[in-house]
């Protein structure tokens, strides 16, 4: 007699059908199978929150045939994931199999290899009801918010929307950092930078670091001419280098939130896709004859923990491939952060054996990128740490008697440079950054006492900025330190907040549209507790705590429920209907002549009559005035008006983006945005323009002068082929490309290929 494996995902079922052979048949839930009904709350709030629980639409032919399985079958294994949502699926299928009740079993495994799974199979255990009433917390939690929230925001906002319990809180991070831009005032300073040329190459920049002992702080362009003065005629001395060594310790291998952070700064994967590529690598992929192979452990975890077998496999590796130099004394041990469930290893791939190449040829480029970063931050964690040495280098500028009447006595310059001594992990891997900061040059061979020959000394304007509006990493970073949520939900928390239209994503960064701001501000102002980012947090510990056995779940959703409900019934009672104020503008009706306004509807701003409802005039937006434009939101840049004087900042038009003067309408200086590249021919700038019909193109800022001009982005990288000063980004159904441009060369680098987000599994 068979026994009967229940799995909740076809992928997932065709891997384990691999290893546990004819004694066994494996069948799938496809996901949940019983949920909350659609429709009506399904919560009774008077009866200690009982949930009433109904087979999803759909399911019923999938419950009848596990049934009829079980009820052949000598034993039933539940082997849905190993997290909260696993187990309640795992409950939900007992619950409808009561029949064979005497036979039905749990079973986990971290990884879908045939040790772990078999092993799992040897030592089954029974319903962990902690990790099902922790869901079943959340999932009763949200459903009250959800279903108690609409119909405020339909009756107070617009017909159609929804709210959420953690998604409005992230929704409030995203416009409480916009408000923070809105709010912030630039502040202008300057920076002055020697460009000096040793005895050998290559020439170097030094940035000015003190005046008379105390740090260069250069506030204006009056302040930055009188040093340029002083500095006239000056030589330039090395006083001092001072030299460390530093050890530079490889990142532990990732858990769920800093794989999302990282698949996002380095492919540009949203965590929706991530999660989803994940999934599928987790449940198994078909590597050709081999079958279905899964190439990483689970990926829901907040775990740095390592199986030791994974450690020495490592270990055993690295000195194969790297040396014994590259391997630690003793396996590296990471610490989880406190609040961490160790259920779970970390995300690591299932063999170190199965190298990122080796399966290349079966997978797709996503699935590749994807394994090839889990691969090598995984086996860059078990190695030794690298050896930098930094080299910070001070200069004198000579003194001269003008500079004793300036009060400029000493002028000290400063130039930094990294050298790898040795690089042990980071052969492998090195961490991206979320915001890129100044970057370390090449340094000559210098010695105290080597005059330095100035072949440039540049002043520059810089105004402070406003701190950046979340990126896909940095928001996911900012939900796991302030608590909100946990790296399991932020996927579905981050893709909830843009298919309801609250926040959109102009250029990779996240920003609130006018119907989130709306949205936010209602919620905030009537349900401070809810919206509150400590409340949040608090209560994602206290769904922990059910997990743990440490609280009951209908404490916890008490505890919640009653201020809510009150907060509630008083947000009912409010009179009218909440949207933004009318912005004036200069613009009259033709109908009536009074003046036009730009107001809110349910698709967005247009303008209308302000002598409404007796005139009923409205245009599109488009045809607002050109002052009006100009208020939107721009964002500064460190560019100076070549009239005025004034900050120029970013603007988009009709033909794309812009550099405008700020002073607008006074000063109507406008320039096309610079790709920060110089023309191959005459080194003038290169810029990005558009065609007549709007495609973009990138030529040089001398044209039509000189006549240099390509349909491809330029990249400052030379060509390892030939040597020319340039590189050019060239996107195919392919993939992205590094080319050369001269046709000639051919030189040709793959980037990364072109990937559509994905769906992630329910």
């Amino acid at each position: 007699m068979k026994s009967l494996v229940i799995v909740e995902s076809p992928a997932k079922a065709k891997t384990l059908n691999k290893f546990l052979g004819s004694s066994f048949f494996i069948k799938a839930s496809i996901g949940h199978i019983k949920d909350l009904p659609e429709s009506g709350l399904g919560v009774d709030v008077e009866k200690d929150f009982k949930p009433t629980y109904v087979v999803i639409e759909g399911k019923e032919k999938v419950l009848k045939e596990l049934k009829k399985a079980a009820k052949d079958a000598e034993n039933v294994f539940l082997a849905p994931d190993p997290d909260r949502e696993g187990e309640a699926i795992a409950w939900h299928i007992a619950e409808e199999l009561n029949g064979s009740s005497g036979k039905v079993m749990r079973v986990t495994f971290n990884e879908i290899t045939e040790r772990a799974v078999k092993e799992a199979i040897q030592h089954p255990r029974e319903i962990d009801m902690n990790l099902v009433n922790a869901q079943q917390a959340r999932r009763i939690l949200d459903r009250l918010v959800g279903y108690k929230l609409s119909p405020l925001l339909w009756r107070k906002v617009r017909r159609g929307l929804s709210a959420g319990r953690v998604q409005s809180v992230a929704l409030r991070l995203v416009v409480d950092r916009e408000r923070e831009i809105e709010a912030f005032k630039p502040e202008e300073y300057w920076s002055i930078t020697a460009n000096l040329e040793g005895s050998a190459p290559p020439p170097f920049n030094a940035r000015l670091f003190q005046i008379n002992e105390k740090k260069a702080e250069i506030k204006n362009e009056e302040e930055a001419k009188n040093i340029l003065e002083a500095l006239q005629g000056r030589g330039f001395i090395v006083k001092g280098l001072e030299k460390k060594n530093r050890k530079r310790n490889p990142s532990p291998p990732f858990i769920t939130s800093t794989l999302q952070q990282e698949a996002a700064r380095k492919l540009r994967f949203p965590a929706k896709k991530t999660m989803f590529i994940a999934q599928q690598l987790y449940e198994g992929i078909e590597l050709g004859e081999e079958g279905p192979v899964g190439l990483i452990t689970y990926m829901r975890t907040d775990s740095v923990r390592i199986a030791q077998e994974a450690q020495h496999e490592a270990r055993e590796f690295i000195t194969a491939k790297f040396g014994k130099d590259y391997l630690p004394e003793k396996p590296p041990q990471y610490k989880s952060k406190k609040e961490a469930q160790e259920a779970h290893e970390a995300i690591r791939p299932t063999s170190v054996l199965k190298t990122p190449e080796d399966v290349k040829k079966f997978i797709s480029k996503d699935h590749y990128q994807l394994y090839n970063l889990i691969y090598n931050r995984f086996l860059s964690s078990q190695m030794h740490h690298a050896l930098l040495e930094q080299t910070t280098v001070s200069i004198d500028a000579l003194n001269n008697s003008e500079l004793k009447t300036k009060n400029l006595e000493l002028i000290e310059f400063r130039a930094t440079g990294t050298v790898v001594k040795f690089p042990g992990f980071m052969a492998v891997y090195v961490e991206g950054i979320d915001e890129a900061g100044e970057e370390e040059g090449l340094l000559p061979q210098l010695k105290e006492g080597d005059m330095l020959k100035p072949l440039d000394i540049l002043p520059r304007q810089h105004f402070t900025q406003p701190p950046p509006r979340y990126t896909e990493a940095t928001i996911v970073k900012d939900l796991e330190a302030k608590g909100i949520g946990r790296p399991s939900t932020y996927a579905a928390i981050i893709s909830t907040i843009q298919e309801r239209k609250y926040v959109e994503k102009p250029d990779g960064r996240f920003k609130p549209t006018e119907l989130g701001i709306v949205v936010n501000d209602l919620l905030v102002e009537r349900f401070p507790e809810l919206m509150d980012i400590n409340f949040t947090a608090n209560m994602e510990k206290e769904l922990d705590g059910i997990e743990t056995g440490n609280m009951k779940w209908v404490e916890a959703i008490r505890d919640f429920y009653t201020p809510f409900e009150k907060d509630l019934d008083e947000a009912m009672k409010i009179i009218g209907k909440v949207k933004p104020k009318d912005i004036e503008t200069d613009a009259v009706c033709e109908k009536c002549g009074k003046p036009m306004v730009i107001r809110w509807g349910r698709h967005g701003r247009f303008m209308a009559c302000s002598g409404y409802p007796e005139c009923k005039n409205t245009k599109p937006l488009e045809t607002q005035s050109t002052e009006h434009r100009a208020q939107n939101t721009d964002t500064q840049t460190d560019e100076v008006c070549e009239k005025c004087g004034s900050p120029m900042v970013l603007k988009s038009g009709r033909f794309g983006k812009f550099l405008a003067c700020s002073k607008y309408p006074e000063c109507k200086t406008t320039k096309p945005l610079a790709t920060g590249v110089k023309c191959p021919e005459d080194n003038g700038d290169i810029i990005e323009r558009r065609t007549k019909k709007g495609k973009v193109f990138f030529s040089c800022s001398n044209y039509p002068k000189c006549k240099f001009a390509t349909w491809y982005k330029p990249v400052n990288k030379k060509c390892p082929g030939c040597g020319a000063d340039i590189l050019a980004e060239k996107r195919t159904k392919a993939g992205e490309f590094l080319v050369c441009l001269k046709k000639e060369c051919g030189y040709k680098e793959e980037l990364h290929a072109v990937g559509s987000p994905e769906t992630e599994k329910a």
